[in-house]
């Protein structure tokens, strides 16, 4: 918070218990708890198996994002390939030149 302020950048809390205030996070966590029930003790997941969650989340194509998915949007935005970006959403033809479905 503070080092975003030293930047100028702006920031909002929004009320305790006002999920209204927060869709997109309400969201995200939804899309999280697909993969990590609720109640799930964080520490008996595996480095491994807590990255293929990370891997399936940032892959799955949104329709906010035009059915691009948010690594593929990140690599867009900062020109930058990393790690989980290096599988496209199916059925896509993006830069990298693959085939489209029939």
């Amino acid at each position: 918070h503070l080092a975003l302020h030293r930047l100028s950048i702006a920031t909002f809390f929004c009320d305790p218990h006002a999920p209204w205030q927060k869709g997109g996070i309400e969201n995200a966590i939804g899309r999280m708890r697909r993969f990590i029930p609720r109640k799930t003790d964080l520490l008996t997941l595996s480095t491994a198996k807590f990255r293929q969650f990370i891997a399936a989340y940032n892959n799955t194509p949104r329709k906010c994002l035009d059915y691009r998915t948010p690594a593929e949007s990140f690599a867009q935005v900062l020109h930058f390939e990393c790690e989980s970006t290096s599988r496209p959403s199916p059925g896509r033809r993006g830069e990298r030149g693959l085939p489209t479905s029939p």
